[in-house]
């Protein structure tokens, strides 16, 4: 649901949906029973990790499989998919690795969290300046290894090829993991290489239904779909089969390292940072400060037609720096990152394309229902789950909640985007897709108000809590179960 949902609004933001969902769920399912503030850091951390792939281009990649130009050459059909497998394990690979980091019992602080990231914002830049480099479309000069529109494929085409930056990514990810490596943080390196797998079956996994289709059209006209056809939106079926295959794969990969969850750190502490109370935890005012600065940024990047900021602030990597910083040493941010921050670029795209449909642009309606309420209730949930309270409170109190209204509103806003397609009227192409967001949302919210028994883990001996390495015997840490 969230990887289809995504497809409405697109890039790095769009891509938080499925993000958060995901990062709730798994959440919900393997540590409901941890102090609050050390869940809602996780969830947080993996929402902006998966914006991160949101920078890559593969509308031409995926051209290469299914454009009418390409039916029948399975040359371009087999760079297409390679070039989609790369960019999926990069962008799932980022998110697995994040998430990992923030559920392991590794203490990662602010100021460690300023230099990775400085880190990989510099061997980024270094990887696109080895692997995406030279582009100079006007001379017909592209990368060596490049996965977008190619005169290679048509030499007589006019094409337009998009500037590519995974090259950038794959060396800022490879460093990354080779951190966690160094670090030893073994959920974190395990749940990276997990989301690497996942992403890089998903993406042509997905594709391939989509390519079908494309290949196959004058027989789907002519056979017994002929009627039905029209009615399928393949591109947002190709991205909820591949929201699915990679919700699979983390899913999959934390549960086989369910004892690594929170390995080695004491079962209770103080709700002050999400990690351990240190003195390095960001003031209030600090905290302040730094939201004023992101949401300034954000809505400039997302809103402003300025497009040399957009490229600085609106690519991945940038845009989330600010936030995993914050969200490493503050208790507000966790909160605010999971609710109102990911909602207000959703709810901004969504008024605009209400009015970009034909509603009035001085209509009330669209920012009324679209737009301050999704960010009214968003803000009034992370307030009230970020103040001060019971240190030992569990994580379900917030997780429960936080996912039925998110879940509601994603498919609130993304059902105005879609022009209400109620099955009991004329079917459009956007109907079958409204019905499985429908039946996912029904899912998760029948997750949301399942209450099974929970248990909760022992603490950690003292020898295993004094313990400054993140790999404690697994007889110290057993695994939190929920269900």
């Amino acid at each position: 649901m969230g990887w289809g949902i995504r497809g409405q609004y697109g890039h790095e933001t769009g891509a938080m949906i499925a993000g958060v969902l995901l990062a709730l769920v798994l959440a919900l399912l393997f540590c409901p029973g941890v102090p609050a503030a050390r869940v809602a850091r996780a969830v947080a951390w993996g929402t902006l990790a998966m914006g991160i792939g949101g920078s890559m281009t593969y509308g031409q990649t995926i051209g290469l499989t299914q454009d009418p130009a390409m039916v029948g050459n399975w040359a371009a059909l087999r760079w297409g998919m390679l070039g989609l497998a790369v960019k999926g394990a990069i962008w799932i690979g980022f998110a697995g690795a994040l998430l990992g980091m923030a559920l392991s019992g590794c203490e990662y602080r602010w100021r460690e969290v300023v230099g990775l990231m400085l880190t990989l914002l510099v061997v980024c830049f270094v990887g696109i300046r080895l692997l995406n480099e030279p582009y100079d479309p006007a001379n017909r000069t592209l990368p060596p290894i490049y996965f977008s529109a190619d005169w290679r494929w048509l030499p007589d085409a006019a094409l337009k090829p998009r500037r590519e930056v995974w090259g950038g990514l794959l060396v800022a990810l490879l460093t990354l993991l080779a951190y966690l490596a160094w670090r030893r943080d073994a959920l974190g390196l395990r749940l990276g290489l997990w989301g690497l797998a996942g992403g890089a079956v998903g993406f042509p996994l997905g594709q391939a239904a989509q390519g079908w289709a494309g290949w196959n059209s004058e027989v789907l006209k002519a056979g017994a779909l002929r009627e039905l056809l029209p009615l399928i939106n393949w591109w947002n079926f190709m991205e909820t089969i591949f929201g699915a295959v990679i919700g699979t794969a983390l899913g999959l990969g934390l549960w086989l390292n369910r004892a690594r969850i929170f390995e080695g750190t004491p079962q209770t502490m103080p709700a002050v940072t999400g990690a351990r109370v240190n003195e390095a935890a960001l003031p209030g005012w600090l905290e302040g400060i730094l939201l004023a600065i992101h949401v300034a940024l954000l809505v400039a990047a997302e809103f402003l037609a300025v497009c040399w900021f957009s490229a600085v602030y609106g690519f991945g990597l940038v845009m989330v720096t600010v936030p995993l910083v914050a969200v490493a040493g503050g208790r507000w941010w966790p909160y605010l990152v999971v609710l109102p921050l990911v909602m207000l670029p959703i709810a901004g795209k969504t008024v605009i394309a209400v009015v970009e449909l034909g509603t009035p642009a001085d209509a009330g309606w669209p920012w009324v229902f679209c737009f301050v309420l999704p960010l009214a209730l968003t803000s009034i949930a992370s307030f009230r789950f970020g103040r001060p309270a019971d240190p030992t409170r569990p994580a379900e109190w917030f997780l429960r909640p936080s996912l039925l209204l998110l879940t509601w509103l994603f498919l609130g806003l993304n059902f105005v985007v879609f022009r209400f397609p109620w099955p009991w009227e004329v079917w459009t192409a956007r109907t079958p897709n409204a019905l499985v967001f429908a039946l996912c949302a029904v899912g998760l919210t029948w997750l949301a108000l399942r209450r099974g028994h929970r248990t909760r883990p022992p603490p950690c001996s003292p020898a295993a809590a004094r313990n400054s390495n993140c790999r404690p015997s697994a007889a110290a840490s057993p695994p939190f179960t929920s269900y």
